[in-house]
């Protein structure tokens, strides 16, 4: 009598369940870069704009001591170039209410933004009653198609 021999089925990957998974996996692919990659210019923009802090507290201590609006970035004790890396200067600054526009660095930031695309702006708001200064950011004169690069909290008008 012969004995059956019985064979264990081999455990391997077919080659349709690896073409499968390598088709998943340039799908996730093909999503995830483009979404990383504006999630780093968005990071970098926002350090211009957590880097205007210093400019900030020296015009609203300046406000709050002295009465009006610093006349200059330098009457309120700013040196408006050196930010950040990502960040050229503090520009049009605007006696009558304190805000001020910052002069992102596109070249920096990402060699395919043109150049004067990103500038968003930080404007003081008064509380009459408290005597705090709180600070709004808009978007200023950025362009509509980079608007996606400014913070969430700078993409109103």
């Amino acid at each position: 009598m012969q004995r059956l021999k019985h064979h264990k089925p081999s455990r391997g990957f077919t080659l349709i369940e690896l073409m499968i998974t390598i088709a998943v996996v340039a799908i996730l692919i093909a999503l995830a870069i483009p979404a990383y990659s504006d999630y780093t210019i968005r990071s970098k923009v926002a350090e211009c704009i957590n880097g205007a802090a210093v400019a900030k507290v020296g015009i609203s201590e300046y406000r709050q001591s002295l009465g009006p609006w610093p006349p200059t970035l330098a009457d309120a004790g700013l040196n408006v170039a050196g930010i950040s890396h990502y960040c050229t200067a503090i520009t049009n600054y605007q006696v009558t209410t304190g805000a001020f526009t910052i002069d992102v660095n596109e070249n920096a930031i990402d060699p395919s933004l043109a150049a004067d695309s990103l500038m968003p702006v930080l404007t003081p708001i008064e509380h009459p009653t408290s005597y705090m200064i709180d600070w709004t950011c808009s978007k200023g004169a950025t362009s509509t198609e980079n608007i996606k690069y400014l913070p969430s909290t700078c993409r109103g008008s």
